[in-house]
């Protein structure tokens, strides 16, 4: 696994585009499709709550209850496809990871504003595991400090980045929409979460 950037020059971040093969992400996108009990979250977002745009399914061992937007999510107990996923990774990062948030991005019209994955019951310096299927989306960041500061990857079906160090602390992250007619994508996000 190599660094896309990293340190002074930009988010600490490594990228591995086929972490899962053709045939196996797309297995998996279709389980987790039919699969998940989808939902709509209510984010707070300027004084009032609005529905998220895109579809959203928070998984984890019973104790990993994760506070997003004001609300407290419990989470939905794993689905057999993704205990492979969760070993895997957790050999590869040496971080045991309890609990994934499941994106559903049906257009391009479903997005993700800019934020970080900053919340207390993450650790000081989280690392985070961010596992795309289905269609290619922009990925986007950008420094707190010094917006025109930019970083831009393009995530592809079935590919790994792993956001660590103090990325979460400098830097804030968005899934932009976009007019191109796109195809649905899921994203995984496994997280280590602990005592808030």
């Amino acid at each position: 696994m190599e660094p896309v950037a990293q340190g002074e020059a930009g988010p600490d971040l490594v990228m591995v585009p086929y972490w899962l093969g053709p045939a196996q992400a797309a297995a998996l996108f279709d389980g987790l499709l039919h699969g998940l009990p989808w939902q709509v979250h209510r984010v707070r977002m300027f004084g009032r709550e609005i529905d998220s745009p895109r579809r959203s399914c928070w998984i984890g061992d019973p104790d990993a209850v994760y506070r997003y937007s004001g609300v407290r999510h419990e989470p939905h107990p794993w689905p057999s496809l993704l205990l492979p996923l969760r070993e895997r990774l957790a050999g590869e990062t040496g971080v045991p990871f309890n609990s994934v948030l499941a994106n559903l991005y049906r257009d391009g019209r479903d997005s993700m504003g800019w934020h970080s994955d900053d919340e207390p019951e993450l650790g000081e310096r989280p690392l985070i595991a961010s596992l795309s299927l289905g269609a290619t989306r922009r990925f986007v960041l950008r420094h707190r400090r010094d917006p025109s500061r930019k970083h831009t990857l393009q995530l592809p079906d079935g590919s790994l980045l792993l956001m660590r160090g103090d990325t979460q602390a400098q830097w804030r992250h968005a899934l932009p929409r976009t007019a191109r007619p796109i195809g649905p994508r899921i994203n995984l996000t496994f997280r280590r979460i602990g005592p808030a």
